[in-house]
């Protein structure tokens, strides 16, 4: 291909569904190459005398057929296109030879000046590959062509290259959003992008709130704290302003703090929705209950230390008539106790862990308004944490952890190897 050197590549997307591909060479880049192949639904044949373990997984789940030699001519027949990536420059040359004579389009990852085709930098988001190539074939930069490529995507999937779909005919329908424990940045790519495209978004007060500023102006953002209850009580009146801005024929997103399904009611609204025929999608967030831990250094498990972790919602006194927890059975666990929603109630909840057999003696951390900048944490025991509460004015919303690892850190002695 030298001497078309100073013409650039022509961009194509092959369709290679149910079609003949080989690849020679089973290290590394076969491995960065192969699943991208594999969910193109490509017909695989891998010819190497060796693989790495990626590569001999993909082989001994059946994704690809794996020849366990070198090369040899013929290879090629009927093959649509050819990765050729082996340490053999011999057996390269060779495979790209036959390549040729068969017009098989072929990727040299040794020699891009000889081969018939190139890989671009590639990312997807959403229904759309984005591909990059460099349009000077003399002057290739791989990496220069990935920056790109993961620039466009990343703005794709956080909003900001809009790239909005046009709905000829909107259909109604609800996202339940997990916005996370309160850091933009840890909101999901999938709830970020739909974000982006939503015309009304219903939002919690513990949802990631500086998402909001980056909305649109035709976006309508309603506080879901300042609902205008009538005769609603205050998840009916949530409920129903779904449905209604649905019916409308909005795209609607309920942005909800942590995860829709842990202790977010999310499957309430959920049901509503199905009650009225209205489509729902649920994306999951990342849970308070272990992000915000782990952002103030706690480990919700420990090898050694900790093999369970139990999520407690603490809004109701353990000698509440309403109160489902088992609190003597809590007490009798040697892992992990996570609360949340119980800062009004940690003393009650602690008087009754040490009654029912908890060591007053047990570390205890409360974690307030964790992941955000105006984190803090406040270490305690059972025995002093009520009062510790009171005394640093902790308040919601904070995560409470009751365990043995809130004593491990990035300074604990490790435990010997297994």
């Amino acid at each position: 291909m030298a001497e078309h050197a100073d013409h650039p590549a022509y961009p194509v997307g092959l369709r290679l569904s149910g079609r003949r591909v080989v690849v020679v060479g089973g290290g590394q880049v076969a491995q960065r190459r192969l699943p991208a192949l594999i969910a193109a639904g490509a017909d695989i044949t891998l010819v190497s005398p060796s693989a790495t373990p990626s590569v001999e997984a993909m082989a001994d789940a059946g994704e690809i057929r794996w020849e366990r030699r070198r090369y040899e001519d013929g290879d090629l027949t009927d093959t649509w296109y050819a990765l050729i990536a082996s340490d053999d420059d011999a057996a390269n040359d060779a495979a790209s030879a036959e390549a040729e004579r068969t017009r098989t389009w072929c990727v040299r990852s040794d020699n891009a000046d000889v081969a018939t085709a190139w890989t671009p930098a590639t990312g997807r988001s959403e229904g759309v590959t984005v591909a990059v190539l460099s349009t000077d074939a003399r002057g290739r930069d791989p990496r220069h062509s990935a920056a790109v490529r993961d620039a466009i995507v990343e703005a794709l999937r956080d909003g900001t290259l809009a790239a909005p779909h046009h709905r000829t005919r909107p259909a109604p329908g609800v996202s339940l959003v997990g916005g996370g424990p309160g850091d933009p940045d840890l909101i999901t790519v999938r709830g970020r992008r739909l974000l982006a495209e939503a015309d009304v978004v219903i939002a919690d007060r513990l949802g990631p709130r500086d998402l909001l500023d980056e909305l649109p102006p035709h976006v309508q953002v309603i506080d879901a704290a300042k609902i205008p209850y009538g005769r609603f009580m205050a998840q009916e009146a949530i409920n129903q302003a779904l449905i209604e801005h649905a019916r409308a024929g909005k795209a609607v997103v309920r942005l909800k703090g942590g995860d829709p399904f842990v202790f977010g009611r999310g499957m309430e609204e959920a049901q509503a929705l199905a009650a009225e025929g209205i489509p729902c999608t649920v994306v999951p967030g990342i849970s308070s209950s272990i992000s915000v831990p782990g952002a103030a250094g706690i480990p919700v498990t420990h090898r050694g230390v900790a093999h369970e972790f139990t999520v407690v919602s603490g809004h109701v006194a353990p000698d509440d008539e309403r109160s489902l927890v088992d609190w003597a059975a809590l007490a009798r666990l040697r892992g992990t106790l996570v609360l949340l929603m119980a800062v009004d109630k940690i003393g009650a909840i602690a008087k009754a862990l040490v009654a029912h057999g908890k060591s007053p003696d047990t570390p205890v951390a409360l974690v307030q308004e964790g992941t955000t900048a105006a984190q803090r944490r406040v270490d305690a025991t059972l025995a002093t944490v009520a009062e510790r509460a009171a005394a640093e004015d902790v308040r919601p919303p904070a995560v409470i952890v009751i365990g043995d690892v809130v004593a491990i850190g990035p300074d604990t002695a490790p435990l010997p190897a297994e």
